[in-house]
């Protein structure tokens, strides 16, 4: 092929590991789609979630040794140096391109951009050094894109979209009555089903109130809840808020492999991600995949992924926006279909097959 023996670095502070299954799982995922396609590729990441002082020291200390490593004893190899989120891993991307002239890539995930860049002025500045640096700029959705162009003042033609994609061969359409009897799913309730870090900002605490409307009119559902604990303050006051209004039938979760996580959303009755902002939102397009119906926050690249009816809408940290999707997802078994029909179409546009080979023509490795 003609990508033999042309050599990447992936540059990224979250991947996956043993302990961290889906910690950056997406960033694994597509490394291992270039694989596929016989590019030769390093990975230096940070592959530990855990956000407590001493951790935080220690991962960040290896992370950066790794990659002068990199930098020292294989700098002049790379053809790309690939940087996921703008800010720190872009900044690490630069020294090679100053060094050694190395075509440097960027891709956005949105919290790089909507929160780490806001921070202060230096991380600022920071930011625009490194968009305005690299040689090509990937968002991963509409929006992202359309702030990366204004607020950096970035040539359009310099950014491009490209979602990580979603792996139809994981995430596939199954059974339900066969994987909710697999997971010991009681088979006559419907099941809501939610996927990500157990944070304020993804909406929980919205969910699991508009869950408790929800109860009011039909005991027959459960909530079920996977994630990190990422916020541990926070899950415990909403744990204590859970055990005083009385409220059951609400599951938690730690985070699980990609394979369980699809097993889960292809039981689930219907997914939710009621986040308050949204880069993409991969995980509602592998719900849809999985021919589950989505309900997700009107923000980001969520507005994209659910037009056209394939989810729904609702307005973000609004409880009773939440509850009218839910119910309506729970009461009209027609409209149901309707979801599923138009998330297929959106999972097949945006699968990761697609997404590689428009990441390949921004390489441009076949032309050297």
């Amino acid at each position: 092929m003609l990508n033999k023996n042309k050599k990447v670095l992936v540059i990224t502070n979250m991947y996956p590991s043993d302990k961290h299954p889906s910690f950056g799982i997406f960033v694994k995922n597509q490394v291992s789609a270039l694989r596929d396609k016989e590019l030769d590729i390093d990975v230096a990441a940070i592959q530990d979630q855990r956000m407590d002082k001493m951790h935080v020291i220690k991962k960040y200390l290896l992370w950066v040794f790794q990659i002068f490593k990199f930098l020292i004893l294989n700098g002049k190899k790379y053809n790309v140096v690939h940087a996921h989120y703008v800010f720190p891993s872009g900044l690490f991307a630069m020294f090679f391109k100053r060094i050694f002239g190395t075509k440097v890539v960027v891709t956005a995930h949105g919290g790089d951009i909507d929160r780490m860049a806001k921070k202060n002025k230096i991380i600022s500045k920071i930011t625009n050094y490194i968009l305005n640096g690299a040689d090509h700029i990937i968002a991963v959705g509409y929006q992202l894109k359309e702030e990366i162009i204004q607020t950096y003042s970035i040539n359009e033609r310099k950014v491009s979209i490209i979602n990580m994609g979603v792996n139809r061969k994981v995430f596939e359409p199954r059974s339900k009555l066969d994987t909710k009897s697999n997971l010991n799913l009681d088979q006559e309730h419907f099941h809501i089903l939610f996927v990500g870090n157990l944070i304020k900002a993804k909406g929980v605490q919205e969910l699991i109130f508009a869950f408790q409307d929800l109860q009011k009119k039909d005991q027959k559902i459960e909530l079920h809840l996977i994630g990190a604990e990422k916020e541990p303050a926070f899950l415990a006051d909403l744990k204590k808020e859970i055990g005083a209004r009385e409220l059951t039938k609400i599951n938690f979760y730690p985070p699980k492999s990609q394979k369980e996580i699809a097993q889960w959303m292809a039981a689930a009755d219907v997914f939710v991600l009621p986040s308050h902002m949204e880069g993409f939102g991969l995980v509602a397009l592998e719900a849809m995949s999985c021919h589950t119906p989505v309900v997700g926050s009107d923000v980001g690249g969520l507005s994209y992924l659910l037009r056209n009816n394939a989810g729904i809408p609702v307005q973000p940290a609004n409880q009773e926006s939440l509850f009218n999707a839910l119910e309506k997802i729970l009461t009209d078994k027609s409209f149901r279909q309707i979801l599923i029909d138009n998330g297929e179409k959106q999972a097949d546009q945006n699968k990761e097959s697609v997404q590689i080979d428009k990441l390949l023509n921004i390489y441009n490795l076949n032309g050297e």
